[in-house]
């Protein structure tokens, strides 16, 4: 067996992995395409599938499991918030405003991700904060590109409107004024897993004195250059 650990049933199921990448499979096609014997490619097969590394289609062939696309996603994660940082600190300083950086968790955006303005009235929001999805630009951003049936679930209790989703795809960034905060304004845009999924928000925010009743005029370029930087980060990584 070509580059084998050592460890025989670990190179076996690689092998059934390996042989599911280009599409689903019968039984027979495992077989023929392992070299595994027909009562170890099936044990094999269905022991991957209790650990959700392998599936089944409407035609009962087996697949890849979701399981590894949530591992990619955790990978995705890493790569994000390694490379988040310096992104959010350059942010920072061309804005001259605080940038963070979001996830969405539920009915909840997490902020994963910040580089607070150092001096002067600011906008802080700590690491760990959970915020509402019914306010905000990241929020918008968050929604705006969702599937049809969650968007519209979202929008039941948000500040903003279908339409006002419909302009951010439009447009590419999100902008609110007063929306989550009083004299608060925001800008986000962003962020792409390769399959280009929306899987963050790139945010600067501040008090409406600097960011004016329209900050996506003064900031929309430097976030979605952000937002763009990180999405390139997980596109190399992938």
């Amino acid at each position: 067996m070509d580059n084998s650990s050592g460890v025989g049933v670990l190179d076996k199921a690689a092998l059934v992995l390996a042989a599911l990448e280009p599409g689903p499979a019968t039984l027979a096609g495992l077989v023929s395409a392992t070299g595994l014997a027909r009562p170890t490619a099936h044990r094999l097969a269905v022991a991957l599938e209790h650990h959700r590394l392998v599936a089944r289609d409407m035609q009962g062939r087996f697949v890849l499991g979701p399981r590894l696309g949530e591992l990619a996603a955790a990978a995705g994660e890493d790569r994000l918030l390694a490379a988040a940082g310096p992104v959010l600190a350059r942010l920072r300083d061309i804005t001259g405003e605080s940038a963070q950086l979001y996830r969405r968790q539920g009915d909840h955006r997490v902020c994963v991700a910040a580089a607070d303005r150092p001096t002067g009235l600011r906008d802080s929001i700590p690491v760990g904060s959970q915020l509402t999805m019914s306010a905000g630009s990241a929020a918008q951003v968050l929604l705006a590109w969702e599937d049809p049936e969650r968007m519209n679930k979202g929008l039941l209790k948000a500040t903003f409107s279908a339409a006002e989703l419909s302009a951010v795809r439009r447009r590419g960034w999100a902008q609110s004024i007063g929306e989550r905060e009083s004299g608060v304004g925001s800008v986000s845009a962003p962020v792409r897993a390769p399959s280009g999924k929306v899987v963050a928000a790139v945010s600067v925010s501040g008090p409406l004195e600097r960011l004016t009743r329209q900050p996506g005029r003064m900031h929309a370029p430097a976030v979605a250059a952000a937002a763009e930087r990180l999405s390139q980060s997980l596109r190399r990584g992938a």
